[in-house]
């Protein structure tokens, strides 16, 4: 068999073993890439009006969202600032094991409204796209394995695309419209999957890269020349046994404040819960809000809130800056609004071609099978 027999057998077997997900997959894909901007069309209390006063501490904002929920503690809670226009966020799971969320006026800290996550449209959305609503260690394997099997469904459809002879470009990069259907679904089948591969091949990886971390990993080796540390290794370990002094103040009051003192050009801002008070406490600061590329982290000490080390984005290796732009290469948002734009066609093209294959490989099927007539003699 010729090399691009053997493309075609496998783009069509593996094509039909893995269909279903991909659709799926690309489809709410499709979907989530606008989740920003159409959640800030639906949903009011994203947004608020930005005010001359000073945004109130993290522990004001704490203290508001947790009234009506008197079993949670403060220590157990995300907050995240997003910014002088936008309410505050504060994450929790309930003791009934609700994930809630929690947004507040950030110069009032009036509760402007709450969502449990489990019944919201794009958390769902998400966990399809993400787990297909399956337990996640058997969704980890079905998603990836069908997302290798897309890009090798890439590689061989460029194969299968690719004209024999000069005269055949013209007709690969066009679709003849107004001819029969079936000859309009085979040239949207070549033709938009060309036009998408490319993209479609950067969000499949992207998206390994999230199930399969080891694979970023290797990609980072590539870039640096050497295997990416741990989040073990750079996070500042502490002597729990050593007895210091507990901060004036409650420690996310102090990384807010110490952070946008250090960093004031910070936009957004998330504090993960304390907990037990004996792992470092570690926060992220982004230059824009809901865009999570160029980050700084900061280390405090889980008593005194004594800050233990920062990595700064401008001091991170070519490989852990890719690292950290992945989620907004996944989304499109690295480029704005036109990253978007791309990022949603390219998935929606990509949720169309099992669809127009398998009317093709059905197509063909029904024509092998239809009996010959007998000629006259």
């Amino acid at each position: 068999m010729t090399f691009k027999k053997i493309s075609a057998k496998l783009h069509l077997w593996l094509g039909l073993s893995s269909g279903l997900v991909v659709f799926i997959v690309s489809l709410t894909g499709c979907i989530f890439v606008f989740q920003d901007e159409i959640r800030d069309l639906t949903e009011p209390w994203r947004q608020v009006q930005p005010q001359p006063t000073a945004m109130l501490l993290p522990s004001r904002l704490q203290a508001a969202a947790l009234a009506t929920h008197p079993g949670v503690a403060a220590q157990d809670t995300w907050f995240t600032s997003f910014g002088p226009a936008r309410s505050a966020t504060v994450f929790f799971t309930d003791k009934a094991g609700t994930p809630t969320q929690v947004y507040l006026n950030p110069y009032s800290g009036q509760v402007l409204h709450e969502h449990d996550l489990r019944t919201h449209f794009f958390t769902i959305i998400q966990e399809i796209h993400t787990h297909l609503l399956l337990p996640a260690p058997v969704a980890k394997w079905v998603v990836g394995l069908s997302i290798c099997i897309f890009v090798v469904m890439l590689l061989t459809g460029i194969v299968l695309w690719w004209p024999k002879r000069k005269q055949e470009r013209k007709q690969r990069f066009t679709v003849k419209w107004g001819g029969r259907w079936r000859r309009m679904n085979y040239d949207l089948h070549n033709v938009l999957g060309f036009y998408a591969a490319s993209i479609a091949l950067v969000l499949a990886l992207s998206g390994l890269f999230m199930l399969f971390p080891w694979m970023l990993n290797v990609t980072v080796f590539a870039i640096d020349g050497k295997w990416p540390p741990s989040p073990e290794q750079l996070t500042p370990k502490i002597d729990t046994l050593q007895t210091v002094a507990a901060a004036a103040r409650p420690l996310p009051d102090v990384a807010y404040s110490t952070i946008y003192r250090l960093a004031p050009e910070t936009h957004m801002l998330i504090i993960a819960p304390v907990g037990s008070g004996k792992a470092t406490l570690q926060c992220w600061a982004y230059q824009r809000a809901l865009h999570y590329y160029h980050r700084t982290e900061f280390f405090f000490h889980p008593t005194s809130g004594q800050l233990l080390g920062t990595t700064p984005h401008h001091q991170k290796s070519n490989g852990t800056k890719f690292s950290d732009m992945n989620y907004d290469l996944h989304t499109g948002q690295l480029l704005g609004l036109g990253g978007k734009i791309v990022a949603f066609l390219a998935s929606l093209i990509s949720a169309s071609l099992p669809v127009t294959g398998t009317i093709v490989w059905w197509g063909r099927r029904n024509k092998k099978q239809k009996p010959q007539r007998l000629q006259p003699a």
